[in-house]
């Protein structure tokens, strides 16, 4: 389990691209001007994955993975600190 763990971590990077020429720098599917947040956006609006890759055909379900992979890895590096 801790293999397809490591797999899965590592597949993001495969998918997901930050470049400041696109987007501003936004992190984008690769090989896409789709920013993560939008596909998250859309299944946050309840899109289903196959109503995303069907309306984006340019996307593969990895992709949406990868986005939600990124997010979640993210939001782990987040710190709070309290303000009072």
């Amino acid at each position: 389990m801790a293999n397809l763990v490591t797999v899965v971590q590592l597949a993001w990077r495969d998918r997901i691209a930050v470049d400041p020429k696109v987007l501003a720098g936004k992190p984008i599917i690769k090989g896409t001007r789709l920013a993560v947040e939008f596909v998250l956006e859309l299944l946050a609006n309840g899109w289903a994955y196959d109503t995303i890759l069907e309306n984006y055909p340019q996307l593969k379900r990895d992709d949406i993975l990868a986005a939600l992979r990124y997010a979640s890895e993210v939001l782990k590096e987040e710190r709070v600190f309290p303000l009072a």
